[in-house]
Order: C-alpha cells, then sequence, then structure tokens
C-alpha cells in the first residue's frame, strides 16, 4: 500500500511540475514524510533527485522546441552554487522540528502568492528579449537580476530539498518579457543544473538514497512530467495553478500543526 501512495504521488509531483515548470518540488517533500515517515533532511535528497531527473526531461524537450533560454539557465545555475552548499549545510545543523517549520512557511508564502495572483508582470522588466531574436539582451543589470536568482533558488534549494521552481518561475515572469512557455522550460532547465549541484553536495557528504524507494519515485515522477508537458496545451494553467496552491496550503497547515505539536511535546517533556 505504501508503495502504491508513493507512486501516485509521483506520478502527481511530477504532473504539476510539467505543467508549471514549478510546484512540483515544494510538494515532494512532505509527500515522502507523510508516506515514508522521514524527517525534512531525511527526504530532501530523495525529492530533489526525483525533480531534478523529471526536470531533466522537461528541459531536453524545451531544448528540441527552442524555447529553453539555456544561457540564462547556466549562469542562474552556476551563481546558485555556493548559495545551494550553504544551503545544504545549513539543512545539516538545523533542528528538523524546527526545519519542517521553516518549509511550511515557505509552502504557505509561496501558495498565497500563486493563489491571490500577487505574481504580476512588470510593465518595463529589467531583462528585456531581442523580439526579433527570442533571447535575451544580455547587459549588466540582466547578469545581476538573474544572479540574484540563482543565489535565492540555490539556498532554498539546498536547505529544503526543493528544485527552486516556485521561486525562478515568478521571479522570471517579473524581471523579464519572456513568453510563460519558455519561463517554464527554462525553469526546468534551472531546477535540474541547481538540483544537480545539490545532488552531488548530498552523495559527497555521505547521504545514502533507499534504492527501492528512491527508484520508484524518481521514475513515477519523470513519467508525471511526460504527462503534464503533454497536457499543458490543454489545461486552463490558472486552474491549475489554484488547484495547486489550495493543496499546498492544507499540506503546509498540516505539516505546521505536526511539528508545533512536537516542538510543544520536546518542551514539555
Amino acid at each position: 500500500m505504501d508503495m502504491w501512495l508513493l507512486v501516485l504521488e509521483g506520478l502527481a509531483i511530477g504532473c504539476l511540475l510539467g505543467l508549471t515548470g514549478a510546484g512540483g518540488g515544494i510538494l515532494a517533500v512532505p509527500a515522502l514524510m507523510a508516506s515514508q515517515g522521514w524527517t525534512v533532511s531525511q527526504a530532501a535528497p530523495v525529492g530533489l533527485l526525483a525533480v531534478t531527473l523529471s526536470a531533466f526531461v522537461g528541459s531536453i524537450q524545451g531544448l528540441f522546441k527552442k524555447i529553453v533560454r539555456y544561457r540564462a539557465a547556466i549562469w542562474i545555475a552556476l551563481i546558485s552554487i555556493p548559495s545551494a552548499r550553504y544551503g545544504v549545510h545549513l539543512a545539516n545543523i538545523i533542528s528538523p522540528v524546527w526545519l519542517s517549520l521553516a518549509f511550511s512557511l515557505v509552502m504557505l508564502i509561496v501558495a498565497y502568492r500563486i493563489f491571490f495572483n500577487k505574481v504580476n508582470d512588470l510593465e518595463d522588466p529589467p531583462c528585456k528579449v531581442n523580439h526579433s531574436t527570442g533571447k535575451l539582451i544580455w547587459n549588466v543589470k540582466t547578469a545581476s537580476v538573474l544572479g540574484l536568482i540563482g543565489v535565492i533558488a540555490g539556498l532554498l534549494t539546498g536547505l529544503l530539498g526543493v528544485g527552486g521552481g516556485f521561486v525562478i518561475v515568478p521571479a522570471l515572469r517579473k524581471a523579464t518579457d519572456l513568453d510563460m512557455r519558455s519561463i517554464v522550460a527554462t525553469s526546468l532547465m534551472i531546477i535540474f543544473l541547481i538540483g544537480g549541484v545539490s545532488i552531488s553536495i548530498h552523495v559527497l557528504d555521505g547521504f545514502q538514497y533507499p534504492l527501492i524507494v528512491t527508484l520508484s519515485f524518481v521514475l513515477a515522477c519523470i513519467v508525471g512530467m511526460l504527462v503534464g508537458r503533454r497536457l499543458i496545451s490543454m489545461i486552463d494553467l490558472k486552474t491549475v495553478q489554484k488547484i495547486f496552491a489550495t493543496v499546498v496550503i492544507s499540506v503546509a497547515a498540516y505539516l505546521m500543526w505536526t511539528s508545533l505539536a512536537t516542538l510543544i511535546a520536546t518542551q514539555i517533556a
């Protein structure tokens, strides 16, 4: 029963990742915590591996369609490396209860901004596209803004084991005038690159992946990703985002409740 639940979780998370270029990663960790009884630090590397490999599949599709802005993706990923390393270090020293509370708080903020559509496109974004080529115009401002996105995404990826798409997608919407299909595809490539760095750090730090659980979850996420990429032109993204936000709020509330209960029990003891 636990294995079927794990597969269903993976399919749903991969599908959300394929549809939105974000979303899936922030649900992977609490899903693994619920189905496997793990802490954040145990679930984060497995969730990140599944999301990273799923994002790789999605980014390859985007590259073939020529909608990935790969220079931006590589730049953001390179800038994220130091903060991702620091995030993994923090994850190893922070109490699991406080890490769970931090995770649930981030989830609530993300869900609130998506549900109430607080991510609005700027009329004059700092990073502009050359409309004759469809590519970003590179200058100091573009490099600086995209670099800042990389720092924040890297820290959250290393600390919480999320792909960072929930930061990258709204940030690219605000900072660039890329179309949404290009933003989603570019986000997937960034998630793959940043996730790859964080996975390498986890492996070097001695994390042992539980083989059966990891393989089942990764394969389910990849299948879900392929389904999501197929559905992206058939489903209204605003509806998907509202459903996703509702799920995230529910999961965050549950995670916060259990974390606070554990914290109170520890204080009483």
